[in-house]
């Protein structure tokens, strides 16, 4: 009912300016009537004595009247329910967001705003795509997670809140082949690009660590992926002393390939970007988010349901419900 109200809308609103003359027939009625200039006697008023006094006439008809008089207005008015479809059509920038989910992304040494301890560095990673998602509703944006071989999870889509809870569900450990695989992952992004007849296609790469497994080197897959015209963000993720201190043991220290990043945003005319803490990771996105301009081309369309006929036919009813109390409401003829 709530939703029903919300989408009710009165194309000629000015003619509920009409309910002003209902007050003012309240006030004719109740006012007294000029006097006769000549008083006749009269026996009649004998012939009622022990009958059932009536209603004073024209009383409940009034109401009934004004009420047609009212649902006659708030017809003119033009009640309209009116529903509204959004069609969003893509923007002809397609991005694939390349996580890396390696051990090492398991790091806790990235502290959000307000929060008491740090956090594992693909969970930072995770709650930087979120907004980065939300402020490009008209990009079609899928994922590709990889350790040491990649897994497409979520293919290039509008259906963002689906891209969103895909990012939600991945973990450390899903891919049960340890390594680094970033020459695997970018050719299994640019596979999935290449699919698509796209004005632009970007791969966004999220690692902290260096190639070290897979079939293909980073370099010769960001070559092929130049050949297919797509374009690569490498961001190395992770505070320079992430490895060190209770996770020396369990994850051997492993400096970052920061050469191999910067060249593959080269050959594929891309940027490569180093986020050290998560104020870094933030401003990583907003850059990408402004070299990366997408047109929003949004189609509206209105459909209306007029309910004047029906209000008509209300105030039809009330009137002929009024004309009739009055008919019964007169006093019988002599």
């Amino acid at each position: 009912m709530i939703d029903f109200l919300r989408e009710l809308h009165f194309a000629a609103p000015l003619w509920f300016l009409g309910f002003l003359l209902v007050p003012a027939l309240w006030f004719l009625q109740l006012r007294e009537g000029a006097k006769s200039s000549l008083v006749f006697s009269s026996l009649s008023i004998l012939g009622s004595l022990g009958s059932k006094p009536k209603l004073r006439p024209g009383g409940f008809s009034l109401l009934l009247f004004s009420l047609a008089l009212m649902a006659c207005f708030t017809a003119l008015a033009r009640p309209q329910h009116r529903e509204t479809y959004t069609a969003r059509k893509a923007s002809g920038i397609d991005i694939l967001l390349t996580l890396d989910l390696s051990e090492s992304m398991n790091i806790g040494d990235f502290l959000p705003p307000q929060s008491r301890r740090p956090i594992p560095r693909v969970e930072a990673a995770k709650l930087v795509l979120k907004p980065f998602i939300r402020n490009r509703p008209n990009d079609r944006m899928g994922l590709v997670v990889f350790s040491g071989q990649p897994y497409p999870v979520c293919p290039l889509t509008l259906d963002h809140t689906w891209l969103q809870q895909s990012i939600d569900r991945v973990q450390i450990n899903d891919i049960a082949e340890q390594g680094t695989a970033i020459g695997s992952a970018i050719a299994a992004s640019s596979t999935r690009l290449d699919a698509r007849d796209s004005k632009s296609k970007i791969i966004v790469l999220i690692t902290d660590g260096a190639s070290n497994s897979g079939k293909l080197s980073p370099e010769q897959a960001a070559e092929l992926a130049a050949e297919l015209k797509i374009k690569i963000y490498p961001i190395a993720i992770g505070t320079e002393d992430g490895r060190v201190g209770r996770n020396v043991m369990a994850i051997p220290r492993q400096e970052f390939d920061v050469e191999t990043l910067q060249e593959i945003a080269q050959i594929t005319g891309g940027e490569f970007f180093r986020a050290r803490d998560f104020t870094a990771l933030q401003e990583t996105f907003a850059s990408i988010d402004k070299l990366e301009k997408s047109e929003a081309r949004v189609s509206s369309t209105v459909q209306s349901l007029d309910f004047y006929p029906w209000v008509c036919g209300v105030a039809a009813l009330l009137a002929f419900a009024a004309l009739t109390t009055q008919a019964l409401s007169l006093p019988p003829q002599p």
